[in-house]
């Protein structure tokens, strides 16, 4: 949502890492809640209520609810709902969600200060060859890109997994928005885009940095558009079909720790089904 300018924090204590430890623990707790509640018929209004009252339920805050950013309105809402066409940032509404839709849902909760953050598209009853294909290709390469990171790597080797595995079957990666650091603040260094850049190339991964990889892909061209009334919504500016997945990493001395650990969910290597 906000891209920042400056040094990644390291988080290398035990303290620090129990804290991001318990934020995405109970981030994937909370999406394995929503899971049963996000089928055919259900509004995403819904499922945003049954998130913000299963967050403060628990003692926790939605860190999207009331989120600020520069010429935009706080943004309304505990979760993000992204469908069809919509890339990311989706505004949940009374809209019933119907056969054949895929969703993106996206949430984000502060835990005793630390932040988890994550998300996954859901696909809903019968969908398209097209887009089951979308979905499936998105979450292996968000996967492609995790298992690119090592301690002593650059952030380009992310980049550039992601993108192979995206081009090599015709889907383009949304180039506006990307991963990001994550920890005590929502938003913070280092920037993750998921294809390569001069930039990343110089940025090492160190032990101690945690951050989002969250490819977004369409069907069709990489271009966005924001909706000019609610400032938030991007949709693909064709109109194609997009999707995404989300986890967060934690790099280490010995290896990489994926943080946001769901059990009901999609595993790695894994090939999706639909929700009814």
């Amino acid at each position: 949502m906000l891209r920042r300018r400056g040094r990644a924090p390291l988080y290398t204590t035990d303290e620090e890492v129990a804290g991001l430890r318990s934020a995405a623990t109970f981030n994937s707790q909370l999406l394995d809640h929503l899971r049963p509640h996000i089928k055919e018929g259900a509004t995403t209004a819904a499922i945003d209520r049954l998130a913000e009252e299963y967050t403060r339920d628990h003692g926790h805050v939605p860190a999207c609810l009331g989120y600020e950013v520069p010429d935009k309105p706080p943004y309304p809402n505990t979760i993000c709902t992204s469908v069809n066409h919509v890339v990311c940032h989706g505004i949940p509404d009374a809209v019933p969600l119907k056969d054949g839709d895929i969703v993106n849902v996206d949430l984000t909760t502060i835990v005793d200060g630390w932040h988890g953050d994550q998300s996954e598209t859901f696909m809903i009853g019968e969908v398209s060859a097209a887009a089951k294909r979308l979905v499936q290709v998105t979450f292996d390469a968000m996967w492609k890109g995790i298992r690119a990171c090592r301690p002593g790597g650059r952030i380009r080797d992310i980049g550039d997994a992601i993108q192979t595995h995206a081009q090599n079957n015709g889907f383009s990666i949304v180039r506006e928005y990307q991963g990001h650091g994550i920890g005590r603040a929502f938003h913070q260094d280092p920037d993750v885009p998921h294809f390569p850049t001069p930039a990343t190339s110089r940025v090492m991964l160190r032990p101690g940095m945690c951050f989002t990889i969250e490819p977004m892909l369409n069907a069709g061209v990489w271009q966005t558009k924001t909706d000019r009334n609610d400032k938030w919504t991007v949709y693909t500016q064709d109109g194609a079909l997009s999707a995404q997945f989300e986890h967060m990493v934690l790099i280490q001395e010995d290896g990489i720790e994926i943080l946001t650990n769901v059990e009901g969910g999609p595993k790695e290597g894994e090939t999706l089904v639909s929700v009814t």
